[in-house]
């Protein structure tokens, strides 16, 4: 059993993975009625694509001036149907839009860190860890959670996305196998709601409490 973090100013960093549909936002919910402060990199992607970020003027230039509508926001479908078509339209994507995304949330881990108060940890919800890199040593600890593919797509088309979207997205995520040799900690949510929550409060009572 791992020992209790002391609660100092200084919180820990819990970088949480999962492939689409896993149930890595119900986890990052329960943590964060816990006591954590939790970072979306998704939120934050579309923070560094607001309207007028010198970001979404490049995005524009490489996948079509099109995707800026009229009130000056991106069609963020429409993107990801031109983005995710090929892996090499992907790569572009990524090329452009990771860069920022990793420096905002170096910028908010700071923020929160340097300021007076008492958290326990930071969980920075990570939809693709393997696009990280060096900043994946930001973090202290690398909590997965683990739910085979199959279940995931059932649970995916259950919440209303089609059969052909979830498996686009999942081929850009990591196989379950690459997935867990990144954690240093895992839940398993083959299971309902109830046991995953049971999980993820011993997770915190093991460090925390």
């Amino acid at each position: 059993m791992p020992n209790p973090m002391p609660r100092t100013s200084k919180a820990r960093i819990v970088f949480l993975v999962g492939g689409i549909a896993s149930g890595k936002s119900s986890v990052a919910s329960q943590l964060e009625q816990l006591g954590a402060i939790c970072i979306d990199l998704d939120q934050i992607s579309r923070e560094v694509l607001a309207p007028g970020s010198a970001l979404l003027k490049h995005i524009a230039k490489e996948f079509g001036a099109d995707l800026i509508q009229a009130d000056g926001s991106l069609d963020r479908k429409k993107l990801a149907l031109r983005a995710f078509a090929t892996a090499e339209r992907t790569a572009a994507l990524e090329a452009l839009e990771l860069p920022a995304i990793k420096n905002k949330l170096v910028e908010q881990v700071k923020r929160i860190q340097s300021a007076q108060i008492q958290v326990p940890c930071v969980v920075v919800e990570v939809p693709l860890p393997d696009k990280m890199g060096p900043l994946l040593k930001l973090a202290d600890e690398v909590l997965g959670v683990i739910c085979p593919l199959e279940l995931r797509r059932v649970r995916a088309i259950g919440r209303g996305m089609s059969e052909q979207d979830f498996d686009r997205r999942a081929a850009r995520q990591l196989s379950d196998a690459d997935l867990l040799a990144l954690c240093d900690s895992t839940l398993d949510n083959l299971g309902d709601q109830e046991g995953l929550k049971e999980q993820v409060q011993n997770w915190w009572n093991e460090r925390f409490v």
